[in-house]
């Protein structure tokens, strides 16, 4: 009777914890379903009644985007501009962070935090000097300029999270390698690197992230040829009201990009958050 007992406990709580967990992924699904659900309405429709379908499924929203170059090339500028400061960030914090990983040196750990409050500085603090900079030396509304704005935020993020999987390898491995006559580019390349691709991954998942929710400095840095589509959203904002169809479409597909990415490098994110500093 108490090992019956004790399975009927055991069962209970497994299915309240099923259930608290179904709960919590219905709440979450909802504003995405409602921003699917609204993609395929009319505008007419969801303004005048509430359903939780559409009567009259439409992809004309979808379409306006795909046809429209003033809408398909907010996403172009931003997918641009976004793997240029993934990549960026990336190749500027792999050295700086082996360097705070394995070397002590003056000042390391001031340097280390001065870092740190780079990424804690909102981004309009630095959004009047870049944009005289930028106006100055000719950069303005271009791709380049959003990419080197946003390395001000992602570099520090990135040395952060590369340092602890870095610190986490030990130095044998370093001193080894230099023995059996690697040189360092040999090494850190064929060696270092593979045992760290985990960190790699985790690193530019929040880079690709950051870079791409951004809105402040890729709007204001830019006017026509680099304007991301976060930008452009706001112009479905009018005298006659909100154009809700065009903007949940256009909310559905920049949804997109943020997915593949994660679908790429989950593995590397699944071990990112067990192993590293994130």
């Amino acid at each position: 009777m108490l090992r019956v007992a004790n399975m009927t406990k055991t069962q209970d709580k497994t299915f309240t914890r099923m259930l608290v967990m179904l709960l919590y992924i219905a709440f979450t699904l909802v504003p995405l379903y409602w921003l699917l659900n609204t993609s395929l309405k009319t505008n007419e429709e969801t303004l005048s009644v509430f359903t939780l379908w559409p009567n009259a499924p439409t992809l004309n929203n979808y379409k306006t985007i795909f046809t429209d170059p003033s809408w398909y090339s907010g996403y172009i500028n931003s997918i641009i501009y976004v793997a240029m400061n993934t990549v960026m960030s990336l190749l500027v914090a792999l050295p700086a962070a082996y360097g705070f990983s394995r070397y002590r040196f003056l000042g390391d750990k001031h340097m280390f935090f001065w870092l740190l409050t780079n990424r804690m500085t909102p981004p309009a603090v630095f959004l009047l000097p870049f944009f005289q900079l930028y106006s100055t030396i000719g950069l303005s509304d271009t791709y380049i300029a959003v990419a080197l704005a946003h390395m001000l935020f992602n570099v520090p993020l990135a040395v952060w999270i590369l340092e602890g999987f870095m610190s986490g390898v030990p130095r044998e491995i370093d001193e080894t390698a230099y023995i059996d006559g690697f040189s360092f580019p040999r090494f850190f390349l064929r060696i270092f690197l593979p045992l760290i691709k985990s960190g790699v991954g985790v690193t530019a998942f929040f880079c690709f992230m950051f870079s791409w929710v951004e809105l402040l400095l890729a709007r204001t840095l830019t006017s026509v040829n680099a304007k991301p589509i976060s930008a452009i959203m706001t112009r479905t904002a009018s005298a006659a009201g909100m154009d809700w169809g065009i903007l949940a479409a256009a909310g559905v597909l920049t949804i997109v990009p943020g997915a593949l990415v994660i679908w790429f490098v989950r593995n590397h994110i699944a071990k990112g958050f067990a192993m590293g500093r994130v």
